[in-house]
């Protein structure tokens, strides 16, 4: 049991809360290379992907796992994202703190994301061991050009003004 949650319960909630961050940090990370602050996707991404690190710290592992250290990793970014964001108020070098940080917390929760889809879907599975296989391999190296490549568009394009919608004063 954890939090009074059978292991499988608990377990659940960890991956709902995994993939609304991941769904919300998308919205998020759309709204940067549009150049639009996405408050309610922002605020939904930072909560859920703080909560699915808090919680993977919960699991009865013992020692240091990999998940663990990626968890630490994804809450430092997430403090450093969430100050950028709260008390910067994304001014000068806070704008593009904000864009890495926010973008390496959501590329660590996708990385985790396509790790769990080869341990767990039967097709994938089937393709060798997880994490030495090429295909693995293949797939985290596409995960990792692609968020490099969306986090530089989105350094260069996201502009720390109005939220989206809001009208400019004459």
């Amino acid at each position: 049991m954890v939090l009074g949650m059978s292991l499988r319960a608990f377990t659940a909630l960890h991956v709902a809360l995994s993939l609304i961050g991941i769904g919300s940090g998308f919205l998020m990370a759309f709204g940067m290379v549009r150049s639009r602050r996405m408050p309610f996707a922002t605020g939904v991404f930072l909560l859920t992907t703080a909560l699915t690190s808090i919680t993977g710290f919960l699991f009865p592992f013992r020692g240091i796992t990999p998940g663990i250290v990626i968890g630490f990793l994804s809450m430092f970014a997430l403090l450093l994202a969430v100050f950028a964001l709260y008390s910067g108020h994304l001014a000068g070098g806070w704008r593009k703190a904000w864009v890495v940080s926010a973008m390496i917390a959501l590329y660590l929760n996708f990385f985790i994301f396509i790790v769990q889809l080869f341990d767990k879907t039967p097709a994938l599975r089937a393709m060798g061991e997880i994490q030495k296989e090429t295909v693995f391999a293949g797939a985290q190296l596409a995960a990792f050009i692609g968020f490099l490549l969306w986090t530089i568009k989105a350094m260069r394009q996201f502009k720390a003004g109005e939220p989206a919608g809001a009208k400019a004063a004459s």
